[in-house]
């Protein structure tokens, strides 16, 4: 019997006369009169493990903007693609478009709205989150540091950056750091 045919028969055997428990037997046999569990439906209430979370350091993404050939470009290409989510922040951002127009007219052919739309893209994928506490100074460089909280905050497993020595004692927040081609390594997209 359906769910909707329990109801409607609920409804009509269950008056002000009837008592409280043959009402709550009718509800449950709604729910165990047909059993609903099937292969695909018992799969859809596993949880699927979660994409990692990371942040990407500032010398990756201009790694990124100066050449299309590395592993930090792969790694921009691969942002929507679920393998893995992008955490930002706005002083993260504001760093982001420091150092990608600096490189305007110098080491790339990248103009400053080329830059702008780039940034737009990032932030229109990536978790954005709100910082509202301080871990410094812990690392050596404020920057640094605060690629630190981004992680913490957002609770990150991992750090991509090409300055893994700046990010010594994360592992105690449970953060690994890692290079562009490592990290794309370790999620299958390089050999």
């Amino acid at each position: 019997m359906s769910l909707a045919k329990n109801s409607e028969v609920m409804a009509q055997q269950v008056t002000p006369a009837d008592s409280v428990t043959a009402a709550a037997e009718l509800f449950v046999s709604a729910f165990v009169a047909e059993p609903r569990l099937t292969n695909s439906s018992v799969l859809n209430t596993i949880p699927s493990m979660s994409a990692p979370q990371i942040v990407i350091d500032t010398n990756a993404f201009v790694s990124a903007l100066r050449s299309q050939y590395g592993a930090s470009h792969k790694l921009f290409l691969l942002l929507d693609s679920g393998k893995f989510e992008i955490n930002v922040s706005v002083p993260l951002v504001i760093e982001y478009e420091d150092a990608g127009k600096r490189l305007v007219g110098k080491k790339t052919r990248l103009r400053t709205s080329d830059i702008d739309d780039i940034l737009d893209y990032v932030c229109s994928v990536a978790n954005q989150r709100k910082v509202y506490y301080l871990w410094r100074p812990f690392l050596s460089d404020p920057k640094d540091d605060m690629v630190l909280e981004l992680a913490i905050s957002a609770g990150c497993e991992i750090i991509v950056t090409y300055n893994k020595g700046d990010f010594k004692g994360v592992e105690q927040f449970g953060i690994r750091v890692m290079t562009a081609q490592e990290f794309l390594q370790a999620i299958g997209e390089l050999p």
